[in-house]
């Protein structure tokens, strides 16, 4: 671990050259960027096996029209998404004819959840939901993370637990009661169906996905092993949990951990973001 700043001077060097979101002045060339940025998304999800046949949805706002999101088409694998594939749907399940993709498949499902989350969340730029191995399977054991680990303790007490399964989602209660069960938190355990993260970016809630799959394996390694020698598992303390918490859990935190994914995707495929603006 690094040493702690010693001096103001040291401190300010440090709040200076960390690294930044970017912001735009043209809220076209913002949602150009978003829409880039949801597609990486999806393709980083598609590159970690997070697909489960057609289920699964990752959506983010629109800076334009804030009523509505951006989401996949629905039968399109998570690795073919492009910003041109993109639906606009607004929260009454519209999906906008003038600026979505050809394909005009809605996922049902997608659209009860986050609609009913992107609506009780204004906070919440990007929510994404999946079938994932790990998080399935430590979710059909109804309880939440302990704070096991360092990197589990960037959700402590900051995810919730969603203890019903109803099938499904097909309807419009459903979503709401899986958007009352996440509140202010930026996770959910959605009892014997996955896991739904939603916070302020694509990249912390990219980030923060991929570590509470990871989460959920490790707590099962660790319950299984504790359980054939006749231990125990030792839990971090309390302070020290929400002392990890203040760093790693925050939207920085996130947000930061979350880039490298993004360069990696793009040092992979040689593409990065350009705006061209419409003629």
């Amino acid at each position: 671990m690094a040493a702690p700043l010693k001096d103001a001077s040291k401190l300010d060097i440090w709040k200076r050259s960390r690294p930044i979101a970017p912001t735009f002045s043209d809220p076209l060339e913002h949602r150009a960027f978003l829409k880039f940025r949801l597609a990486q998304a999806y393709r980083i999800f598609g590159k970690y096996g997070y697909d489960e046949g057609v289920a699964g949805h990752i959506t983010v706002r629109d800076p334009i029209r804030p009523d509505c999101y951006w989401v996949n088409p629905w039968g399109v694998h998570f690795k073919l998404i492009q910003p041109e594939d993109l639906l606009l749907v607004d929260h009454g399940g519209k999906i906008q004819e003038n600026e979505s993709g050809p394909s005009r498949w809605l996922n049902r499902a997608a659209y009860m959840i986050h609609s009913a989350v992107h609506e009780a969340r204004p906070d919440a730029i990007c929510a994404a939901h999946s079938h994932t191995t790990y998080a399935k399977a430590f979710s059909a054991l109804g309880i939440p993370l302990d704070p096991l680990t360092q990197d589990s303790c960037a959700f402590y007490e900051d995810h919730a637990l969603y203890s019903e399964f109803r099938g499904i989602v097909d309807d419009p209660e459903e979503g709401l009661a899986i958007a009352n069960a996440l509140g202010s938190k930026k996770a959910v355990i959605l009892q014997n169906h996955g896991i739904l993260v939603a916070t302020k970016s694509i990249e912390s809630t990219v980030f923060f996905f991929i570590s509470l799959e990871k989460c959920c394996k490790v707590q099962m390694v660790v319950d299984q092993a504790a359980a054939a020698r006749g231990l125990k598992p030792r839990l971090i303390d309390p302070a020290s949990a929400v002392q990890i918490w203040e760093r790693l859990g925050s939207e920085m935190g996130g947000w930061f951990n979350g880039i490298p994914e993004f360069q990696l995707l793009e040092h992979e495929e040689g593409k990065r973001f350009e705006y061209v603006p419409a003629p």
